[in-house]
């Protein structure tokens, strides 16, 4: 069985196909995404869409009303997020086989969807030969983690992990916010704030506010606040 830690595939080398076509939920908030993916998938006589949301919240509506087989979910999702849906609809059901299918790559994202209770983590630059293996492999309750993400996986298990309150800082700095203004919303000093983008700076390895939080936003550390990147 794969973890977190070992970040290994488990699934066998055959996998056995179904009697009946898989079912799949398809949640992406890019019309052009779920729509074409559909069509390629629905194609198949072992695979079949019976789902498509929008957003986070839409994706645990319809998941709950419509168990599928497997669900391809999009991390970035409007109203709620991909790792927040893996989250609500596992507690809900326990075993749901849920994959995260998106563009993001940094390994703190990689690290929370599967904490969060996700069987997979699929990059969007896949083929779809390996998502078709992909979708088998985790509808059979195995778990699917490429090379290229284990990989990201590895850098984060062994990296200087920022703290909670640094990754306060970091996020607050990312919208925007100046050292005098974080310190009133953080309740702590402009001194403080300073020791701690300090430590933040020395753990990223880089020079300053700019390129912390490229490195942050690129390692899924932080994400950008809409209005703050408009």
């Amino acid at each position: 069985m794969s973890t977190i830690g070992s970040v290994v595939n488990d699934y066998p080398e055959v996998l056995e196909l179904p009697q009946n076509p898989y079912t799949l939920l398809i949640a992406d908030d890019h019309p052009i995404v779920r729509e074409g993916l559909a069509a390629l998938i629905n194609r198949r006589s072992d695979m079949h869409i019976v789902a498509q949301a929008s957003n986070g919240r839409e994706a645990v509506e319809r998941y709950l009303a419509q168990p599928p087989d497997v669900a391809l979910i999009e991390l970035r999702l409007p109203q709620m997020d991909g790792i927040e849906v893996v989250r609500s609809i596992s507690a809900k059901v326990p075993g749901a086989r849920l994959v995260i299918f998106t563009t993001c790559q940094g390994e703190e994202d990689i690290y929370r969807a599967l904490k969060a209770g996700a069987y997979g983590y699929l990059l969007k630059n896949t083929s779809l030969d390996e998502l078709v293996e992909c979708v088998r492999a985790v509808a059979q309750g195995k778990r699917w983690i490429p090379p290229a993400v284990a990989a990201q996986l590895g850098k984060r298990v062994a990296d200087r992990g920022l703290t909670v309150r640094e990754i306060e800082v970091l996020r607050a700095v990312t919208n925007g916010k100046s050292n005098k203004e974080i310190g009133v919303v953080l309740d702590i000093s402009e001194a403080t704030v300073k020791v701690h983008m300090t430590h933040i700076l020395e753990k990223l390895n880089v020079t300053g506010r700019t390129e912390a939080i490229n490195v942050a936003v690129r390692r899924g550390l932080v994400h950008m606040d809409p209005v703050a990147a408009a």
